[in-house]
């Protein structure tokens, strides 16, 4: 598989999941070819989401038409990812955050075989943990709270039911989420999105008390092998993922680098 090819349904599908939370929460957003833009407006100085998906000949184009969302929505605080890494958005007053790898899966069965949910194993301190499909509000709250708490989102925080992640995502058919629990308490959790092409992973947490236990493994895992194996698996990793995501059969296909900008520009 071409690695542009791999590069560009990552980079798709991220864009699909933030259009997704854009129609759950009715936010703004606007796409054309290789750029989308989420408003997100749960507060007036919420973080606006841009992405670039394809690569650019002129980054100065890019940039100009970055400068009319900014304008258009009145923007404070923004994070846009350029896996191409070819704009230079300190005029903006952005600050470029340290690279992280996009890294994709081929399709296939994960280590073991599919697994039939829920899953269970036994820990080394013989503890149960489970992992199941948030299927109804109460269990994707419980989803919510350990990504707010676990990831962690420190604007969401302290966590509200729906304030980062509404119920209503549930109704998105590409949308899944996927809880774990030590002895029945939560420990952690992601989300996985469905474009069509690729199946992405989002917001892998553990909860700190639950940290160093197989939680992570075990989620990404039952996820993998329930939300559609037979399409390549995306995702952008931290420093500290990044190992477990190879041993998953992960690969990184490129570094993407990330802007943020956290106040008015001056």
């Amino acid at each position: 598989m071409n690695i542009h090819r791999r590069l560009e349904q990552a980079n798709d599908n991220a864009a699909a999941f933030w259009l997704a939370q854009a129609r759950a929460h009715g936010w703004q957003s606007r796409t054309r070819p290789g750029f989308t833009a989420v408003h997100c407006a749960r507060t007036p100085d919420d973080s606006h989401r841009l992405l670039v998906t394809r690569p650019y000949a002129e980054p100065g184009a890019v940039e100009e038409e970055l400068a009319d969302v900014l304008a258009a929505w009145s923007t404070v605080r923004f994070t846009l990812e350029d896996p191409y890494g070819g704009l230079d958005l300190t005029r903006f007053g952005a600050t470029r955050m340290p690279v992280m790898p996009v890294m994709t899966r081929e399709p296939g069965p994960v280590t073991g075989g599919p697994r039939a949910l829920p899953v269970v194993s036994e820990g080394p301190d013989r503890s149960l943990l489970t992992v199941d499909e948030a299927r109804d509000g109460d269990t994707f709250a419980e989803v919510e709270h350990a990504i707010v708490d676990g990831f962690p989102l420190p604007a969401r925080q302290p966590w509200t039911r729906g304030g980062a992640l509404p119920e209503r995502l549930l109704d998105d058919p590409g949308c899944r989420a996927w809880l774990g629990r030590i002895d029945g308490t939560t420990a952690g959790a992601c989300l996985t999105y469905d474009n069509g092409e690729a199946t992405g992973l989002y917001w892998v947490a553990t909860l700190p008390a639950h940290r160093g236990r197989g939680v992570a493994r075990a989620v990404v895992e039952t996820a993998l092998a329930q939300a559609r194996p037979d399409r390549p698996a995306t995702l952008v990793a931290t420093a500290l993922g990044e190992p477990l995501y190879r041993k998953l059969g992960f690969s990184v296909q490129r570094s993407t680098c990330w802007w943020t900008r956290t106040s008015a520009e001056s």
